[in-house]
């Protein structure tokens, strides 16, 4: 398959809407004439030929049907059926149709969407107009009416058949040029109402908007499991062909694709991996909410490293910065983070008359206000506070540390606490060096060492993280507060890597959803979809964002010869009320963890806060 260069868009509802509705049309004529087997249904171990497929779905709709007739022993044949997979699909439903009901003549099912079986014959619905040459037609003009039968009883079997599920439509009135496999369901039309019903859609938009598909926005682990059959049933009007989508099987549909893909990847058969991302874009716009973003956003991961094209050098750390504003207004995970390490500190600190913080990630100083307020009302009086932070370069070699360092100054003159500021520019941690710190003997100043989602990043170079934690053995610090996620994306195989942070990043998305500030959302949603590039696109030293659990931290701190410090029941209890102020803390979970502290979203844990001094 030649390999087409397109544009990645930075618009996670855009990404995958740049291909040529021309390419996709010449290769679904050539699988059209090939009479190959559907590429999509091939990789997930079924044998449906492209153009079975209308005969395939109509099919599945007779065996629901049936299912939902037979009241013997249907409990034994589904239970016999969630874990058999045929892989000639088309054969096998027949076999079981013949088994539950063998009266009805599945030969009298049309090829194409558009015939209701029922138990008498129907008499062949009307041919559709000249113009219409195609089953797709263009969205702002898809509609559903239905055709005027002559036999009452056809008539009531139909409008029961319509009153057992609901027909979901997928339109989009905003683009016409790409693309859409028909998913073929009773979709009968009129060449004599059409004209009339596009009359009432423009005298009434609210009823083209009530057959808007309605997508579920959630993440749901479900959906890795086998999909369920199909349902589609027959509408109340029509005029057009349609596309037919039911949101919970697209959604199945959607998470198959991205599995398949990231398979074929592993694998290193990019010609599959490139047909299939194509799919996944057409599968997401069926989507809504948090699903559709993260299948979004994986995709382009996915394509990118498929082409080769990998994201540039971190971001300059201005934007970064900026997107972690946006991150820590729209969810509690780094006020979380900030809250929970500073209880360490302040605790430690207790008594102490001169103390000093060294922060492996300064960024723009947002931890730092809360604990010298803290400080400040300490009994007895507030304690001398020095400050060293540490960040990257700047692109343009600004000094923004020292800007950083500046506001805090001003706030601590405010509040009367003796302060002191340095900042260091470094492009890793491993270029620290103890010696550069000016460190005070410890009877005389007393460290904490504090980093916040910076030491999975040295994880990227061998050795790094271990001459971290030896300069940090040098500086015999009080107290070592780390925050990191929660997740395992440091696996050494791509496919587990992909499922772990597919799961992760599903649920972080899923519990932006409840923001309010529509602005804060699209950015943090940009600053985690950094992260998801990073983690499938690059590989080597490129790929930064290395998340490791809890439990693997506990190993590399335990050996590095430190010692878990636990976290109070009073941080525990103070992280709790935090969140209940925001927003009403619903779907937050905070975690006690032997000693560490977890928030998650509902039942998975999402970063963790762990304390150490020296052992």
């Amino acid at each position: 398959m030649k390999r087409e260069h397109h544009q990645l868009c930075p618009n996670p509802g855009d990404s995958f809407m740049t291909a040529s509705s021309s390419g996709k049309s010449k290769l679904w004529e050539d699988e059209a004439q090939d009479g190959g087997m559907d590429e999509l249904l091939a990789v997930l171990g079924y044998k449906v030929r492209s153009s079975d497929m209308a005969d395939v779905a109509q099919k599945l709709e007779q065996l629901e049907e049936a299912m939902g007739n037979v009241q013997g022993s249907i409990s034994q044949l589904s239970s016999e059926t969630v874990h058999y997979n045929p892989s000639d699909l088309s054969t096998w439903l027949e076999s079981v149709l013949s088994e539950l009901n063998p009266s009805p003549n599945l030969d009298s099912l049309t090829a194409v969407a558009g015939a209701v079986s029922a138990p008498p014959p129907l008499p062949p619905p009307p041919p559709p107009p000249a113009d219409d040459s195609s089953f797709l037609a263009p969205a702002e003009s898809s509609t559903i009416t239905s055709i005027d039968f002559t036999d009452h009883s056809q008539q009531q079997h139909l409008n029961r058949l319509h009153k057992q599920r609901d027909c979901l439509i997928f339109e989009d009135a905003s683009s016409s040029d790409y693309d859409l496999k028909a998913i073929p369901g009773k979709a009968i039309y009129s060449s004599q109402t059409q004209t009339q019903t596009q009359q009432q859609q423009l005298e009434s938009p609210s009823s083209r908007e009530s057959k808007r598909l309605k997508p579920s926005s959630v993440f749901n682990p479900a959906l890795f499991s086998s999909p369920p059959l199909g349902s589609y049933t027959l509408p109340n009007e029509s005029t057009r062909p349609v596309v037919l989508v039911d949101s919970q099987e697209n959604g199945i549909r959607l998470v198959h694709a991205l599995m398949a893909c990231a398979d074929a990847v592993h694998q290193n058969n990019f010609a599959l991996a490139e047909a299939l991302v194509k799919q996944i874009g057409f599968f997401a716009v069926s989507q809504a909410g948090a699903m559709r973003k993260v299948a979004t956003y994986f995709a382009e991961a996915l394509a990118r490293r498929i082409y080769r094209l990998y994201p540039e050098n971190p971001l300059d750390h201005s934007f970064s910065d900026m997107l972690q504003i946006h991150f820590y207004e729209t969810c509690p995970y780094l006020k979380f983070a900030h809250f929970t390490a500073n209880q360490a500190i302040l605790e430690a600190f207790e008594g102490k008359r001169r103390v000093h913080v060294i922060d492996f990630s300064m960024n723009q100083g947002m931890q730092w206000p809360a604990l010298m307020q803290a400080l400040a009302l300490r009994p007895g009086g507030p304690p001398a506070f020095r400050l060293t932070g540490i960040g990257p370069p700047a692109p343009d070699n600004s000094d923004h540390l020292q800007g950083v360092g500046w506001k805090l100054a001003q706030l601590a003159e405010t509040i009367h606490v003796e302060f002191e500021y340095r900042g260091f520019v470094a492009n890793s941690l491993a270029d620290l060096d103890a010696s550069m710190l000016d460190l005070r003997p410890s009877e005389v100043e007393s460290v904490a060492v504090n980093s916040v989602f910076e030491l999975h990043k040295l994880l990227a170079r061998p050795g790094a993280i271990e001459k971290v934690l030896s300069v940090v053995k040098q500086m015999k610090p009080e107290i070592v507060t780390v925050v990191e996620q929660e997740a395992n994306h440091n696996g050494p195989g791509f496919l587990d890597r992909f499922t772990e942070s597919l799961h992760y990043y599903s649920t972080l998305f899923d519990s932006l959803e409840g923001s309010l500030d529509t602005q804060d959302k699209i950015m943090s949603e940009v600053y985690l979809g950094k992260q998801i590039c990073n983690v499938v696109a690059c590989e080597g030293v490129d790929r930064i964002e290395r998340h490791e659990t809890l439990s693997q931290w506990r190993n590399r701190l335990g050996s590095a010869g430190f010692a878990p410090a636990h976290l109070g029941s009073n941080a525990f209890k103070q992280a709790s009320m935090l969140l209940a102020l925001f927003a009403g803390g619903d779907g937050y979970r905070v975690e006690e963890n032997n000693g560490c502290l977890m928030l998650g979203w509902h039942t998975r844990p999402l970063i963790a806060t762990s304390a150490w001094r020296l052992a």
